[in-house]
């Protein structure tokens, strides 16, 4: 997996969010990035993913030209390579915890009900795949979450602000499980964050700013 981004701009209307990101993500590395409020991070990973669109520069997935691509292409690149984990969880109310891991196997017509259990063992929900979202508490939501997103082996997975939502404690033992099942898998992971502790696990750190992004000095 390689993913290069090549002086990359993002614009609302005459207000630059970010320019002049340039920045390369190895296979099976932890790359953080951390910033202000309001800087663009999230904005940044949504690119990453060919959710958004900028306005300058490119972003290159395993060769892949993510602005060459259609929004179907895109889609499907996303189901087929990218993992992303949202700091509000995003699992579905009306399906229970491994219908919820087991989306992005259906979306890909791929169902393994026996990779679905061994991945709710390894995030610590065993025995909790009939259960609803609304009976787990908010670790387990997040830990559902990751599952959900390494299911299908991506190359790179992106999480914003995963632990953003959870207490210290809950926070250090959800971030165990995302570090220990990205290098199980040998997924890439970027991860954006306002956690100190949590850039700290990171094997690079990167400082995003309106002007572009820095190695930020630990």
């Amino acid at each position: 997996m390689s993913l290069a981004i090549r002086n990359l701009a993002k614009r609302y209307g005459d207000v630059a969010v970010f320019s002049n990101v340039s920045l390369e993500v190895a296979s099976g590395e932890f790359v953080a990035i951390v910033g202000e409020s309001g800087v663009g991070k999230s904005t940044l990973l949504n690119c990453m993913a060919g959710l958004d669109t900028w306005d300058e520069g490119s972003v290159v997935l395993d060769g892949q030209d993510l602005g060459l691509l259609s929004d179907d292409q895109r889609a499907l690149l996303r189901r087929r390579q990218v993992g992303f984990v949202f700091q509000a969880f995003h699992v579905l109310p009306h399906l229970d915890v491994a219908q919820n891991v087991a989306l992005p196997l259906m979306l890909l017509g791929q169902p393994d009900e026996g990779r679905v259990e061994r991945m709710l063992q390894a995030v610590g929900l065993e025995g909790l795949g009939t259960r609803l979202p609304q009976q787990l508490s908010g670790g387990q939501l997040q830990r559902v979450a990751i599952a959900r997103a390494l299911i299908h082996r991506p190359v790179l997975l992106l999480a914003d602000e995963p632990t953003g939502n959870l207490d210290p404690r809950t926070a250090a033992k959800v971030l165990d499980v995302l570090i220990a099942q990205t290098r199980e898998s040998g997924a890439s992971l970027v991860l954006v964050t306002h956690s100190e502790a949590a850039a700290a696990r990171a094997d690079r750190v990167l400082l995003l700013t309106s002007e572009g992004i820095y190695p930020k000095n630990r």
